[in-house]
């Protein structure tokens, strides 16, 4: 029998007090809700397909989502990058897959689209509670990228991972180093989907933006900060590649020689 922690508890309540569950079948939407609510009391929604659950998301804006992979109208996967590319306010809302079928290209599917855990069936009661302190107690940085959006995939599925929580080449530098260098390369990989993918691309650009000016004066880097500040102002409303270009070479100037010729 496995004893909840009720301190655990306590600290998760807050984050999970509106649940969707996307799960075509009846019973395993019933199974799950019965486990949740004898963690924590939450309100829970159910709907059965990709179309019903944006429209509960838009209604209720759900703290925690759970999908099931596939079903009838329902794709786990595209339901996810759906939704982290809408401008619903649970765009950011972790999202956990729930499914029997934990083939590796399900599980990197999951991963790519910005899903936050997986969690394969049968399932116990257990197994729930990991995923959901993952999610809620120990966040994964946001990536806003364009080919990306979602969580951190260096830590997918971190309530069963226990192997290195960075890529070799982030070794050699520090955690706000490593945090300008990605941005960077976000920001780069922005500017050529501008005229492909505008909304994407300037929402990339801003959160890249803000979070060069954070870094930059966590480094001490005055002239970053007035780069990224520059690139912030440049990215408006609409595409305007005459203010747009100046600022990202701007930026792009600190990025280092052995990071330049690499993909972001």
């Amino acid at each position: 029998m496995f004893n909840v922690d009720p301190k655990i508890v306590q600290r998760m309540t807050p984050h999970l007090q509106r649940v969707l569950i996307v799960d075509s079948q009846a019973a395993s939407v019933k199974l799950l809700q019965e486990l949740l609510r004898s963690i924590v009391l939450c309100q829970v929604w159910a709907a059965p397909s990709d179309a019903k659950a944006i429209q509960a998301a838009r209604a209720f804006d759900p703290q925690i989502i759970f999908v099931e992979h596939a079903g009838p109208e329902l794709d786990g996967a595209r339901l996810a990058r759906a939704l982290r590319r809408s401008e619903l306010p649970c765009r950011k809302a972790p999202i956990i897959m729930v499914t029997a079928e934990a083939t590796a290209q399900a599980i990197l599917g999951a991963r790519d689209a910005g899903i936050h855990e997986f969690l394969r069936k049968p399932y116990t009661i257990k197994d729930l509670m990991r995923r959901l302190e993952a999610v809620a107690l120990k966040p994964r940085d946001w990536v806003e990228a364009v080919h990306y959006v979602g969580p951190d995939r260096r830590r997918f599925n971190s309530g069963e991972y226990v192997g290195p929580r960075k890529r070799r080449s982030d070794a050699r530098k520090t955690p706000d180093q490593a945090r300008i260098v990605q941005a960077l390369k976000i920001v780069r990989s922005a500017l050529e989907a501008v005229e492909s993918d505008w909304p994407q691309a300037r929402r990339a650009l801003l959160t890249q933006a803000v979070d060069l000016q954070k870094a930059a004066v966590a480094v001490g880097d005055m002239k970053l900060m007035d780069a990224a500040a520059r690139l912030n102002r440049a990215v408006g409303d609409t595409l305007d590649r005459a203010r747009l270009e100046p600022a990202v070479k701007a930026v792009m100037a600190f990025l280092p020689k052995e990071d330049t010729a690499q993909a972001a």
